[in-house]
């Protein structure tokens, strides 16, 4: 048997390591959401700062958009490499270990002097900041099948949470107290993170399922991508919502700081308030895909995503379109998320590692994408350019929807709808 097969016979698909019924509470799956979002934040901290720091680091424009984007390569990496280690140790452990050394990239970003230890730092914060995924795939292991979508929506709705405040209270600590007290504050609170769920998540029950060395792992991964068409497809549909979604957040902060608004980091993170629907969105899909219906949520979804744009062309001549286009986007982008991580981790649960691992690869593929291509076409060409570039991945995403079919498996059974 493949070490794909080894690691999934042992639970029939819809197994956890542990009893959901006295390792899922709903203060444990609170937890959870908070740890995820204070984690995944770490990744777009950087977004409304970005001018500052390049000028306190004389970094030119085109550097100061690696910032963005080797964070998101660092994420990258981190979601091959780490993330699938839960599938085969105590993700206990590697949630705390993982946390532990995010305190110390963080600390190298808050006290860099300079251009090259920042983005150092920064690759190494994304590296470690793929903590969240373990957790969400922790997370999942632990749902009963048939409420699967719901705990996958809510750990989803902390990520989104996160990632939103990220930017509103970067922005203000950076107009407060300079850009650096941010990284510092996220660090002592990830530590004490730490020693929250070092102290309440549950150990692992059981034996790991299957001996795999570590090059065994990564293969599986690979080789899961191979046997599952759903997998490639939901990783594509990831790919696009995201490279939309950093498409748009990792340049809106140029217009905004420019003529004819001139806006303080403060009132561009502030923007971040304001897609928190995108947090609601997480909840309602989780459990429109309990019901059965991700190919419906998948399409409305995208729709909204394409139409965003539309009220986004015009955010130099009105904010209250910025603020429409923000909400729509947002929304439309955590709906897709979620569905596509409740329908693969169905696929293998035993695998939710490597699968939700895999699969996030794209998501960080498709946001460093949208980083560099936008703040490149930016200086180039200007916020309509951007913003067609955003339409572009967004249509793709729907056209992609209309001539494919998922087949996906229903979460509660197992079988295809």
């Amino acid at each position: 048997m493949d070490c794909v097969g080894e690691a999934v016979t042992r639970r029939n698909g819809d197994r956890s390591e542990e009893d959901p019924a006295s390792a899922l509470s709903r203060g444990v799956v609170m937890l959870f959401a908070v740890a995820c979002g204070a984690a995944v934040a770490n990744v777009y901290f950087s977004q409304p700062l970005l001018v500052t720091m390049g000028h306190d680091l004389a970094m030119s424009p085109a550097l100061i958009g690696s910032v963005v984007t080797l964070t998101h390569v660092g994420y990258g990496l981190g979601l091959f490499l780490l993330v699938p280690l839960g599938d085969v140790t105590d993700r206990r452990r590697l949630v705390v270990v993982q946390l532990l050394l995010l305190v110390v990239a963080l600390t190298v970003v808050a006290t860099a002097r300079t251009a090259a230890v920042l983005l150092a730092g920064m690759a190494a914060t994304g590296l470690l900041a793929v903590v969240t995924q373990t957790l969400m795939a922790f997370a999942a292991s632990l749902a009963p099948p048939a409420g699967r979508g719901r705990v996958v929506g809510l750990v989803t709705s902390g990520v989104v949470t996160g990632i939103l405040l990220a930017r509103t209270v970067s922005g203000l600590m950076a107009d407060l107290a300079g850009w650096r007290s941010v990284y510092l504050a996220s660090a002592s609170l990830t530590a004490l993170l730490a020693l929250v769920l070092y102290r309440v998540l549950p150990r692992r029950a059981d034996a790991p399922p299957a001996p795999l060395r570590y090059g065994q792992l990564l293969r599986s991964t690979v080789t899961l991508f191979a046997r599952e068409r759903l997998l490639r497809l939901r990783a594509l549909f990831g790919l696009l919502v995201f490279a939309a979604f950093s498409t748009l957040w990792s340049s809106v902060a140029l217009p905004l700081s420019e003529a004819p608004y001139f806006l303080p980091h403060s009132a561009i993170g502030a923007l971040g308030l304001i897609g928190v629907a995108g947090a609601l969105a997480a909840t309602v899909a989780g459990r429109l895909n309990d019901r059965g219906l991700s190919r419906r949520t998948t399409g409305i979804a995208l729709t909204l995503l394409a139409a965003s744009w539309v009220p986004l062309a015009f955010t130099r001549s009105s904010l209250w379109a910025l603020a429409a286009g923000v909400i729509l986007l947002d929304l439309a982008v955590q709906a897709v998320h979620v569905t596509n991580q409740t329908l693969i981790y169905a696929l293998h649960p035993a695998a939710g590692g490597r699968l939700i691992g895999g699969y996030m690869v794209f998501y960080s593929i498709g946001s460093a994408t949208g980083a560099l291509a936008a703040t490149s076409l930016y200086t180039a060409a200007g916020w309509g350019a951007v913003c067609a570039l955003g339409a572009a991945f967004s249509c793709l995403g729907l056209v992609l929807w209309v001539f494919a079919r998922d087949g996906a498996p229903d979460p509660a059974t197992g079988t295809e709808h």
